[in-house]
């Protein structure tokens, strides 16, 4: 029997998620928690055979969570649950020591083979995911300019591109305008970017948010 934790900001999400797998009888119980700190409180003191971890959020992410538990050399496995497409987020997770990654538009599908797939031993990816990580390992073109781009960095990035201010993206993610003004910089170093315009153009032809 599984004890799985879920983990969104949303309780309309995290009711969502109970109700698809609650008809299993594999599945012993569900926790709910409802941000990242409560996570790695939870997991610091009770036992879990796997954690749906949503990517986005506030204040300590999932990709923050996800590494802060392996830090701690807690291994059980996270299955990362995002509204952002594959390619945005996918590879930085399973590098991150994510065991699986899923879309919330997918999630009524696929959930539960997940589920069963991880529980296995194995790790869950999509077979479009699959072909995209053999396109990042051999790859016949120029990777996307964001990937050389740090987590952090990616992260602001997209609040950026929704022409958010810096001192709603330190709001948001528990940063000094300072510290988030750095990380503008730095992105627009990298990636060449003259204006915020330049960046609300590249996050939307590349699609990085709905």
């Amino acid at each position: 029997m599984l004890e799985i934790l879920i983990a969104d900001d949303h309780p309309v999400v995290r009711q969502g998620l109970k109700q698809i797998i609650q008809g299993d009888t594999s599945i012993s119980a569900c926790t709910e928690a409802e941000s990242g700190y409560t996570v790695l409180e939870l997991c610091r003191k009770n036992h879990y055979d796997l954690i749906i971890l949503d990517i986005s959020m506030p204040g300590l992410n999932g990709l923050e969570v996800l590494k802060q538990l392996r830090a701690e050399k807690i291994n059980t496995p996270v299955l990362m649950l995002s509204i952002h497409s594959e390619e945005h987020y996918a590879l930085r997770v399973l590098k991150a020591g994510a065991t699986g990654y899923l879309t919330k538009d997918t999630a009524s599908k696929e959930l539960l083979k997940a589920i069963k797939t991880v529980a296995n031993g194995k790790r869950y990816i999509s077979t479009n995911l699959a072909l995209k990580i053999a396109d990042y390992l051999f790859p016949d073109k120029k990777n996307t300019d964001h990937s050389i781009l740090s987590d952090r960095e990616f992260q602001i990035l997209l609040e950026l591109g929704q022409g958010k201010r810096l001192s709603e993206i330190g709001s948001t993610l528990n940063l000094g305008i300072t510290t988030v003004s750095t990380y503008k910089n730095r992105i627009m170093n990298k990636m060449g970017f003259n204006s915020n315009a330049d960046i609300i153009k590249y996050v939307k032809d590349n699609k990085l948010i709905l």
